[in-house]
């Protein structure tokens, strides 16, 4: 029996295993290597509080790109959305915490097979893969309690990586008040709701910590900090805005699609309209857009306009929006424009200093400082075992801007010496500095049923397959569905 190694447990790596078993009539082995989180959830999906919403309406939100509506139907078979009618149950942002009941009921449905003995079968092993040993015809994941799983391809789906450490002098900063990521049980470290708290970036992350933080009734001030200094923008009702963008944009320079960004949302202003509007007809696009341009082009984007960009593309609900703006009225959340030049420890609080432009510097004490500066982009030093390990072995090499894994366009990796490889396929945010945008379900489940539909053809030749969707060709398994 074939084996494919699915490592990691979130969305990306969930639905690769769950498209597996859809596809494949015959007999294949399907294991998930799963840490940290609980498998099928993630870190996006394993929050356990209900005030941590989609940042997406429920109408998008399908798990299966050839089933658009397949989550608005699953929301309506619970108890609490049993009455909502389905137009307003298509435009809820639910608790990530229901979307996490899904992925798990979608994973769980297909690892109990009913085809027979020759099904596809999925387990689920709990563990760290610390290495990969690269064989003539296949694979061996090393997990660091010493086990070992040989596989014949291995999916590399391991989502973003932890926050890069805040350094003072030449270690990581470590205080018992100072929470060096927000992914794990912070509350068991907050102070009296009195003392005021310190959230070391501006994005998403720092929108839950927020929310988790007002839902304790939070007294003290919460300071916000980021270099820009920019809020995720709120959804809204849009208009209709037809022939948008004119031809194909993805043969455009940087400059001058940001003479069209801009020019339209001049436009879209004057009609009073959002011009958050422009950004997302370019999404269709923002792929193609992306790998077409130079080198030098994106990293001007990176430099210049991603932290715009970051803001308007990945809304907020509006209950949530409006949460944020109430506090900032009244003064209860703070944000802080400059860069995070120290920490230090001020005997149980902790001690930040922030620089701005002109070099100024403004010192905050917090009761809690927890960093939300998100995930760490560069793989080159990433401090992740098996990265550090793939990248010794040659087995994997970082893109061309560090930002994740060189990748053909079929999703195998590319190895050291620039060669695709036999073994391993890479997806999500390890596409990044690949694609841009890949780390939004309409992203990842379009990667999820390709890889599956790939696998499955390599594996699996002589067998029928239940055809969901039909076979891409190279060229297009890299745009995903939306």
């Amino acid at each position: 029996m074939k084996t494919v190694a699915v490592i990691g447990g979130g969305f990306s790596g969930t639905m690769t295993a769950v498209n597996l078993a859809r596809f494949s009539e015959g007999p294949l082995r399907i294991v998930v290597v799963n840490r940290g989180f609980p498998t099928g959830r993630g870190a996006a999906y394993g929050t356990k509080r209900l005030e941590h919403l989609l940042n997406v309406a429920a109408r998008n939100m399908s798990a299966f790109p050839d089933h658009p509506q397949h989550f608005v139907e699953w929301l309506a078979t619970r108890a609490e959305y049993a009455e909502t009618p389905e137009p307003v149950l298509r435009e809820l942002f639910v608790p990530r915490r229901i979307y996490g009941d899904y992925l798990r009921s979608l994973l769980f449905a297909h690892a109990r097979p009913t085809g027979g003995r020759d099904a596809a079968k999925i387990e689920i092993v709990e563990g760290e893969a610390v290495d990969v040993i690269a064989h003539e015809h296949g694979g061996t994941v090393v997990l660091a309690d010493g086990d070992r799983l040989v596989a014949d391809r291995i999916v590399l789906a391991t989502g973003n990586q932890p926050p890069a450490d805040i350094a003072t002098g030449t270690s990581p900063f470590r205080h018992p008040r100072y929470c060096e990521t927000p992914w794990v049980d912070w509350e068991g470290r907050l102070p009296d709701t009195r003392e005021n708290v310190v959230l070391l970036g501006t994005g998403l992350t720092m929108i839950d910590a927020f929310l988790t933080l007002t839902s304790h009734e939070w007294q003290g001030t919460i300071f916000a900090v980021s270099r820009n200094g920019l809020l995720p923008q709120s959804h809204f009702r849009g208009i209709e805005y037809l022939d948008f963008p004119a031809g194909d944009p993805s043969t455009l320079g940087l400059a001058q699609l940001v003479e069209i960004v801009e020019d339209h949302c001049g436009r879209l202003r004057r009609l009073g309209a959002d011009p958050a509007i422009v950004i997302d007809k370019f999404r269709p696009h923002t792929q193609r857009i992306w790998q077409n341009l130079s080198l030098a082009d994106k990293r001007d984007f990176c430099t210049r306009y991603a932290g715009r960009w970051n803001v308007t593309r990945h809304r907020v609900a509006q209950e949530i929006h409006q949460r944020v703006a109430a506090a900032l009225a009244d003064g209860r959340l703070r944000i802080v424009k400059g860069r995070i030049a120290a920490l230090d420890p001020a005997g149980t609080r902790v001690k930040v200093t922030v620089e701005d432009t002109s070099g100024s510097r403004l010192q905050l004490e917090g009761g809690l400082v927890i960093n939300c500066t998100g995930p760490q982009l560069g793989f080159a030093g990433s401090a992740t075992p098996l990265f550090q390990s793939l990248l010794r072995r040659g087995l994997v090499a970082v893109d061309e801007l560090d930002m994740g894994l060189k990748v053909g366009a079929d999703f195998s990796a590319i190895d050291g010496a620039g060669n695709p490889s036999t073994l391993l396929l890479a997806m999500g945010p390890l596409l990044k500095g690949t694609l841009w945008e890949t780390t939004a379900v309409p992203e990842l489940r379009g990667q999820a049923l390709r890889i599956a539909e790939r696998l499955v053809d390599e594996l699996m030749p002589e067998e029928p397959r239940r055809r969901h969707a039909p076979v891409r060709t190279e060229v297009e398994l890299l745009e995903y569905c939306i």
